[in-house]
């Protein structure tokens, strides 16, 4: 009786081209799905208020200047730096006199974004918890 070699095992015969089938038909749906178009990146045109407003600072109010080179006014009054721990030290002298727990925000077209958020920033910080926020008028040449 002649027994069978365990050893010597048939080879699987592995039929590849359904699977080349297949990989070729995933790569051509994704390349169909796929947008080619690239996100574009937005154009913000800081606000510029053309008519004049006449908003006076009362006494009951907080109001926040932010000039287009990044330094702030509190009430009218110009600070000695830009820095939030001297917009804290200003808005803390006119709490007293503040009755309205709102802030007045004065933007200035050229005022960059960081600067309006440091003095939103303070002002939250002490408490003030609605922000109005207005812009500064364009200066146009008189003919």
């Amino acid at each position: 009786m002649r027994l069978r070699n365990s050893t010597a095992r048939d080879e699987p015969d592995l039929n590849m081209t359904s699977l080349i089938d297949v990989v070729l038909l995933l790569l051509i749906f994704f390349m169909l799905t796929t947008t080619f178009v690239r996100p574009s990146r937005i154009s913000i045109r800081l606000p510029e208020a053309d008519v004049a407003s006449e908003v006076t600072a009362e006494r009951d109010q907080l109001e926040i200047s932010v000039t287009g080179e990044g330094e702030y006014r509190v009430n009218g009054r110009a600070l000695v730096d830009a820095r939030p721990a001297t917009l804290e030290a200003a808005i803390r002298t006119v709490m007293p006199e503040v009755e309205e727990r709102y802030v007045t925000l004065i933007a200035d077209g050229r005022a960059s974004h960081q600067a309006v958020v440091t003095a939103m920033d303070v002002a939250g910080r002490l408490g003030f918890v609605e922000v109005r926020i207005t812009t500064a008028r364009t200066q146009q040449a008189d003919p």
